[in-house]
Formats: C-alpha cells, structure tokens, sequence
C-alpha cells in the first residue's frame, strides 16, 4: 500500500456564483484526468458530486463535496462548495481546509455580486486563488472587456496566462500567454524586487517574473487569469497545470507528530450512520483507532467527544491510514459535528456572520412534532449554524439564511426523514443586552409564591460585547445536590436563549449569578428548581432593564450613472447609513451599512430603479440598538 506522503496533496476549493459552471468544471476535471470514465451533467443529475436528489432536483449545490484525481505526483482534492449565498456557511467550512482556490467566473454572465464577496474573503485570508474564465465558448462571451471588469470590480492585480480566439462560438479555442511587460508592470506594484528591476534595469527575464508570479501566488497578493470551457474542455488542462505550479501545499507536516485535523462536513451515510469528511495537518489517522475530537461549548469552554474510528476511507487513495494534507471520510464516532477539531482546538480561518433570520417548523402529521424536533437537531449538527431549540406546541424554532435554505431544509425533511413540515414566514431575529444590573430571589416557605421547595436567588448584568452568555456562582457549590445545580444553570441557558428578555428576544453577552439557594430535603427535586430559576431570571432581567438591537447588513450596490439619485435616495428612507460612494466612466458604488428587514425591500426595489442593472450586494456584520422599536414585529 502507498503511505499517505508518497505524493504531494492540494486541496483545492472551487467557488463562484450560482450557474458559474463549479459542478460541470469539476466534472471536466476528473473525467480528462482519468478519475472517471465518462462525464456526468447537472441538467441530467448524474455528476458526481451533487449526489443528494435535493441537489439533483435543483441543479444546485448544497453541501461541500469532495472528489479527488492524481496528476503526475500530486493528488488534487476538489473540494465544489455551493454557489448561493444561502449556503455561506458550507463555502466557511471550505476555507477553512483549503491549500488554494478556483474562483470561476462566467464569460457571459461576467462579474457578480457573489464573486466580489468572495474574492474579498479569498484575499483577506491571503489564500493563494486562481480564476479561471469559464463558458467562452457561449454565445455573448467576452474576453478583453471581462478583463476590465475582473481588474474594476474584483481586483487589479490580476496577471493573464491565456489569450482566447474565436470567444462566443463553439470553435473558441485557447492560446498560451507569454509573461510579458504587462505582467511585470502587475507584479510591481506589489513585489519589491520586480519593480526594482523595472526602475533600474536589467528588465526582468520571463524566469524571473515567473518566481515572482509563484510567490505572489503564493501570499495571495496576486491571482494568474485563465480561460476555458468546462462543457467543451478548452483551458482544462492549462488550468490543471496552474494549480501544480501556483498553488503550494500547505506547510511543513510531520506524520510522526500527534494527529491533528478538522472536520468540515458532515453527512448521512445509506445505513444513517453519521460520516465526518476529516481534514488532516499533522500526524496520522487509522482506521479502528481511538479518537478525541475538540470543540467549543455554550460558555468557551472545551468539549471532549472521545470514541473509536470503526470505519475510515482516504478520498482518492483508498485504504485505511490518512496523512498529512489528506481528507478521510470517518465513521464510528458518535455525535462528530462540523468544527471539531483533533489535536489543538483553534478558531478557523474564516468567519461569517452567524444567519439572523427565524422561523418556526411544525409538524403536518399529528404525531410526528417530536421525530421533527429530533430531525432538525440532526441537520444542526451538519450544519451547526442552523440553530434549532425546542419551541411551543411541540414546534421548533430555526434559524436560516434565506428562503431558499428554508426550501431545502423543508425538502430535506420530506426526502431522507419522511416528514412533511410547514414553516411560518421568516422574520429577522434580534437579541436583547442588560443595560444594568437586576436581582430577584424566591424563598421557599409561607410566602412563596410558587409554593415549591425551591429557593433561587440570581443577579443579572451586562458583559462585553461578545461574550454571550456567563454563568458563575456565589454561593458555595456544595450547598445544594449537583442534579439541583445543573438544573438551575441548564435553565438559565436555555431561557436566556429563548424569549428571556422583556421585549421576548434572546439575551445575550450578560453575566448571570447564582446569590442564593436552598432546598428541601427529601422534598425538594429538581423539576421544582427548574421552574423557580426560569421564573426568578425573568425577573432580574426586567429590573436590570435591556436594550433591543437588531441585526445590520453591511452593502455594496453599483447603479448606473443616471440611477445614483433614485437609489440613495431609496435607501436613505429605509435608514441607511452611507459609507463610501465611487463612480467610474459607467456606473457609482455605493456602500453603506442597512438594517437586515430592509434588504428585501431593496432587492425588490432595485431593478426598477436601475432599469434591471443595479448590482446588491450584502452580508451581516453585526447589529446595533433599535432606534425605532414600534417598527419591528414582536417577538
């Protein structure tokens, strides 16, 4: 058998915009390598990575999915994220395990709203990224002006490795580029030693600003530019060989060191059984070994899931031991979720905002309340910024990106658990935050007014911003039975986390303590705690008083010259705040801060405004005070 650092890995991450060609180029690119033997088609719902009939029937995709094929002495994991930005934290959980990108771009579509959100991820993470100019065999593919859009919009630092011939029609074929001045022009401005030779000589020979494109490549300062067909396979081959020679496997590994890893998505195998697509850095994994996965708790703290590795493959290698750079996919280990890690527990690269939007799902058949509960806490664990949590009625209560997520879930219910769901309309979630410090205490006894054998005293106040939620205790730890303590600190959690605040939003970043406490003997059990602790809390949260805050979106809109007026001041009478506006010979950006329940409004106003040209472009980052509480819906 190979061992796993025979040959040299890249994982590589294939992202654009919805209908960019991911899946088709994916297809392509294991069907010329020889990985599979004839190439499958989204229209026909047989490529081999959208593999759900979810993703089937929509010709989408919807989980990260990883395909693997070798070239020479390196193996290239392809890693196809979704496209829609519903799916945001699938493309977060990618980042996170990437050597390198392919930021597809389409030659007719052009530039989008989702590319430029990318790239500016791609680059803050200074991941090294090639683009790679998909469909210039389409009719209304252009070459030279998507250039200029590409170096406007998404980044000048861009160098071309191709030129095409005959763009818009089937017979387009692609040329190699040589690393002319132009790339060296593009290289200095962010390479000292190119633009050192530019200002004084020699010019540099094309060897020299080839190791310069490679470094540059390399840190992400710079991304080389090519042009292909996934459908017709032009430019597939030059692309593959840009990945071998820009992308740089990830640091130095150590297989004799500790195993360290994380797991970045999560699925359901044919028998249920839970299967983890694990990312090794460090060390080795075997199949049949025992295992400790890290990951953060509710309060920062470190969870251990500790079980046995009963089943293991290595994606595009086979057998049962994974190195270094490799992904296993793992079986055995009971309750693996995406984000855990083996060996060190660390924050990952990347980081989206969590998703604002709210919904409750109720059950169609009577019955069937608590099996949908138990079904969307599996599909929390995939996808953990979900969020489920119990609501009324036997309802659950979940929080999603968009309605197009909200579609898929109802869709995934129906499909793999056999339950039919209905779900309220979507509303934007807010949070409150204490504003003071309020106590309340209930004694048990004649004047109790629960009338339980309970005594629960709790003072609540505000935190730094960010730190959630904080339980800790004043009273000694030994003054009641550990069932009466959890009970009361189980409850503080899972009432702040519902509709504990005053205004029946979530609170969060406050500090809660525990003053007082007492029980009863034999009497007193831990139902009576619960009840008092959930009553009590209500109560110091309203006299330390809260503040409503609500969810903002950070935007990005490009309107037509004559469309600045009619936009900004469409969106100045929804609230925006307004950060920089840039124009150019053809249109203005406009960027600026918005409350989240007021995007829609702008995406539906927005191409009657711009005669159907506007661009919208948004993402959350982060909230601030309601400055008008009687507008929002209640809680």
């Amino acid at each position: 058998m190979q061992t796993p650092q025979a040959r040299t890995t890249l994982n590589i991450g294939i992202l654009a915009h919805v209908d960019a060609g991911k899946t088709s180029l994916t297809e392509r690119l294991l069907f010329d390598t020889g990985a599979i033997d004839r190439l499958g088609s989204v229209d026909g719902g047989d490529t081999r990575t959208d593999t759900g009939a979810i993703e089937r029937q929509r010709g989408i995709t919807i989980r990260t999915a990883v395909a693997a094929f070798t070239v020479g002495d390196t193996q290239i994991n392809l890693i196809d994220t979704p496209g829609h930005s519903d799916f945001i934290a699938e493309v977060e959980r990618a980042l996170d395990v990437l050597d390198g990108a392919v930021l597809l771009i389409s030659a007719v579509e052009g530039v989008q709203a989702q590319t430029r959100v990318l790239l500016k991820t791609l680059r803050r993470l200074g991941l090294p990224t090639l683009v790679f100019v998909n469909k210039i065999d389409r009719a209304g593919a252009r070459v030279a002006p998507l250039l200029d859009d590409i170096r406007r919009r998404l980044t000048p630092h861009v160098v071309p490795l191709a030129d095409v011939r005959g763009a818009g029609t089937p017979d387009a074929t692609v040329l190699p580029r040589p690393l002319d001045a132009s790339a060296a022009q593009t290289l200095a401005e962010v390479d000292d030693s190119i633009l050192a030779a530019l200002v004084d000589g020699p010019a540099p020979d094309t060897a020299t600003v080839r190791a310069a494109l490679t470094a540059r490549t390399a840190d992400g300062a710079v991304h080389p530019v090519l042009f292909g067909s996934a459908i017709g396979g032009q430019g597939v081959s030059q692309l593959i060989d840009a990945v071998r020679e820009f992308v740089p496997p990830a640091g130095k590994a150590d297989a004799s060191a500790l195993p360290s890893g994380t797991v970045f998505a999560v699925r359901r195998g044919p028998a249920g059984e839970r299967i983890g697509s694990l990312r090794l850095y460090d060390g080795e994994v075997r199949a049949r070994q025992k295992t400790t996965f890290l990951r953060r708790d509710a309060e920062g703290g470190t969870e251990r899931i500790a079980g046995r590795i009963t089943g293991m493959r290595v994606v595009g290698a086979g057998g049962d031991v994974a190195g270094p750079g490799q992904i296993a996919e793992v079986r055995g280990v009971a309750g693996l979720r995406v984000g855990d890690r083996l060996g060190e527990l660390r924050d990952g690269r990347a980081r989206f905002a969590p998703p604002t939007l709210e919904t409750v799902a109720r059950a169609v058949r009577p019955g069937q309340g608590a099996a949908l509960r138990a079904a969307l806490l599996e599909l929390a664990d995939q996808d953990p910024l979900i969020h489920a949590r119990p609501a009324s009625d036997g309802a659950t209560s979940l929080l999603l990106y968009g309605e197009v997520q909200k579609e898929v879930v109802a869709a995934t219910l129906a499909d793999e658990f056999g339950i039919d769901a209905v779900f309220e309309p979507t509303r934007v979630r807010c949070v409150e935050r204490p504003v003071g410090t309020g106590e309340a205490v209930e004694e048990m006894g004649r004047h109790s007014v629960t009338g339980l054998p309970a005594t629960v005293g709790l003072r609540v106040g505000p935190g730094p911003h960010g730190s959630g939620r904080v339980f800790s205790y004043e009273t000694e730890l030994g003054a009641l039975p550990r069932a009466f303590h959890q009970a009361i600190e189980d409850t503080v959690h899972a009432t702040l986390a519902g509709a504990g605040g005053p205004a029946g939003w979530p609170v969060t970043d406050c500090h809660v303590t525990l003053i007082r406490s007492g029980f009863d003997s034999p009497v007193s059990v831990a139902g009576d705690f619960r009840t008092v602790t959930a009553m009590v809390l209500r109560q110091a949260v309203e006299r330390a008083g809260t503040q409503v805050y609500e969810p903002v979106h950070a935007f990005e809109v490009e309107v037509p010259l004559d469309a600045l007026a009619p936009v900004t001041a469409h969106l100045a009478s929804l609230g925006a705040e307004f950060g920089e506006t840039t124009g150019g010979t053809e249109s203005w950006v406009v960027t600026g801060e918005l409350t989240a329940r007021r995007v829609r409004e702008v995406e539906l106003a927005l191409p009657g405004l711009t005669r159907g040209e506007g661009v919208w472009w948004s993402r959350v980052s982060g909230d601030r005070p309601v400055r008008a509480p009687g507008s929002l819906p209640k809680a």
